[in-house]
């Protein structure tokens, strides 16, 4: 099995100020663990940024950029997107198909948008993936709070089932690689 990690959309504008995620600063800790323990087992690390037109995730603009806590390497992959799902009208599958990756581990910002959009996207094409139960994250919604959001994705997403991949939730520190 070859394993790729995806942390998805760790920008400034969902990390600092009014969009900032809930517990960023542990969930990013956590993120840059995963990534360390991956980029030294080899496993590719693929940086998804999102963009759209505006102020707040402009290409190039401050709030585009990814967190500055957070720990990248010249050899990490990138994509950037436009949707919530990474694989819709990307490079995702591409690059992940050179590779022959058959398993995603997945982590990243915001839990209900484009975390949930693409997990649900990769186990559709077939990925096994693992979801970093503690490694995602989002803001309040006006009726559920962050972590009533997360703790019910992690359940949620958990009971996902296909005929060809499966869906695994677990702490970060308890994945293997």
């Amino acid at each position: 099995m070859t394993t790729a990690l995806l942390i998805i959309d760790v920008q400034q504008a969902l990390c600092t100020g009014q969009y900032e995620c809930f517990d960023i600063q542990r969930v990013i800790a956590t993120i840059n663990t995963l990534s360390a323990r991956a980029r030294a087992a080899r496993i590719p690390v693929v940086l998804i940024q999102h963009e759209e037109k505006g102020d707040l995730l402009q290409n190039g603009s401050e709030g585009w950029q990814l967190a500055t806590q957070l720990l990248t390497s010249t050899e990490d992959l990138r994509v950037g997107k436009t949707t919530g799902d990474s694989f819709y009208q990307t490079p995702l599958k591409a690059l992940l198909q050179e590779r022959e990756v058959d398993r995603l581990i997945i982590c990243g910002l915001q839990t209900d948008y484009c975390v949930n959009a693409t997990l649900r996207q990769a186990h559709d094409l077939g990925y096994d993936v693992v979801l970093a139960a503690d490694a995602h994250s989002t803001v309040d919604n006006g009726n559920l709070t962050a972590e009533d959001i997360i703790a019910e994705h992690n359940q949620t997403l958990a009971h996902l089932t296909g005929p060809v991949g499966r869906i695994d939730v677990m702490p970060a520190n308890e994945i293997k690689l």
